[in-house]
């Protein structure tokens, strides 16, 4: 195990890698730039890609908000970080390389807004338990629809929410728990 502070760098048969303290997504995350490419590993917080998704050859992209630390103007903050430095390609975990890294960026900052959009309508109608839950998973929901048809990314909808199942539950609770840590520091 090797501790990596914002800004260390190893070393891999010569070629160097920068890891840089991204956090957003969760506190613990970072990415990983690689030196000679320029090239970014961005683990979970350049969004998740898929491939089923791309339009003539344009890469997809929605943010990841899954509990327990999302941190809308932290993810904001990183998301530009990595911007800074003009990656010809971002390696998201979910799934793969992504180009056209800039307008991938400006989606992820408005999607990541929508998001946030949400929690804080369900925060000021002071929903709470099941309510809020569910108006969480149907907001999430109706963000995907919402940026299916802005893309036109090319599945029906049924098989588009298959696709996002997991996806619509997990953003949802990590905004359910961003809402939590807002109310504790209240």
């Amino acid at each position: 195990v090797v501790e990596t502070p914002d800004g260390a760098s190893v070393s891999l048969n010569g070629r160097r890698f920068e890891f840089l303290d991204t956090p957003g997504h969760a506190r613990h995350h970072v990415c990983i730039v690689d030196e000679r490419s320029g090239h970014v590993f961005a683990g979970d917080t350049f969004g998740l890609s898929y491939r089923e998704l791309d339009v003539d050859g344009r890469p997809a992209i929605f943010p990841s908000t899954t509990p327990v630390q999302f941190d809308p103007p932290a993810l904001h903050a990183s998301i530009d970080r990595l911007l800074a430095r003009r990656p010809g390609a971002v390696y998201v975990t979910h799934f793969g390389q992504v180009r056209d890294v800039q307008r991938c960026g400006e989606d992820l900052h408005r999607l990541i807004d929508a998001h946030a959009r949400l929690g804080l309508a369900c925060e000021r109608d002071g929903l709470e338990g099941e309510r809020r839950s569910q108006r969480l998973r149907e907001g999430v929901r109706a963000i995907v629809l919402d940026e299916a048809q802005r893309q036109r990314w090319p599945l029906e909808r049924e098989a588009l929410l298959a696709l996002f199942d997991l996806d619509i539950r997990l953003n949802a609770a990590g905004l359910e728990a961003w809402l939590d840590a807002r109310a504790a520091a209240a």
